[in-house]
């Protein structure tokens, strides 16, 4: 699922996203996406199954680290809890494609960090990479809520 790639322009030119100011760390994000799944959960009248949500967080918090990372910042970040899922979309100024890195080097040793991209591969049901229109990429992943 995660060597394969679907590219596709998100928004047309001249696109507005109105709204609060775009979370710039983790640890925004992860208050976001608590505060999207709560509010849904609210309204909805259905516990929240705090696993799930734990899934989330983590690919949420991995996500935003790696456009830190290997992305050049954070551009947008949008979430949106409907149907059994969270839809978590991240943003950063890199055209490159995330990769799995191999966890040792050519002589057997251990290298440290390289496990963000496979925690998201394991734990989200559905994941895109767009190109954006002024450069950069959207990565979306959908984690199940259940």
């Amino acid at each position: 699922m995660c060597e394969e790639y679907t590219t596709q322009p998100l928004d047309p030119p001249g696109a507005h996203r109105a709204g609060p100011p775009c979370p710039r760390r983790p640890a925004e994000v992860r208050e976001a996406v608590t505060r999207a799944v709560s509010e849904r959960c609210r309204a909805t009248r259905t516990p929240c199954d705090t696993e799930a949500l734990a899934d989330v967080l983590l690919v949420a918090s991995e996500l935003t680290t790696n456009a830190m990372l290997h992305g050049g910042g954070i551009t947008d970040f949008q979430v949106d809890v409907s149907g059994p899922g969270v839809r978590l979309s991240v943003s950063d100024r890199s055209d490159e494609l995330p990769v799995v890195v191999p966890s040792a080097d050519g002589q057997g040793r251990r290298r440290p960090g390289g496990h963000g991209w496979p925690i998201v591969c394991r734990l989200s049901r559905d994941i895109r990479v767009s190109d954006l229109p002024a450069g950069g990429k959207c990565i979306t992943a959908v984690v199940p809520l259940s």
